[in-house]
């Protein structure tokens, strides 16, 4: 499996723990780390990552100033 594939996989992973009411990170990455036989390493590499995208999505829609578009095009 390749890391892009295995990211997508350990997200995906984290985000069925999150929808599924688990709050707590370690016990979110233990059992990640247990469901996908990954190292724990990866799992907070991959959070971390995951963490970075998330933040920067909530910016965008938080954002005030409104952004140039080409919406005439």
């Amino acid at each position: 499996m390749n890391r892009t594939n295995q990211s997508t996989i350990i997200k995906e992973a984290i985000n069925s723990y999150l929808d599924k009411g688990v709050t707590d990170k370690q016990d979110i990455y233990t059992k990640v780390v247990d469901e996908l036989g990954v190292p724990r390493p990866t799992v907070r590499r991959v959070a971390r990552d995951l963490r970075t995208e998330l933040l920067q999505k909530i910016q965008i829609l938080q954002s005030d100033m409104p952004k140039t578009s080409t919406d005439d095009e």
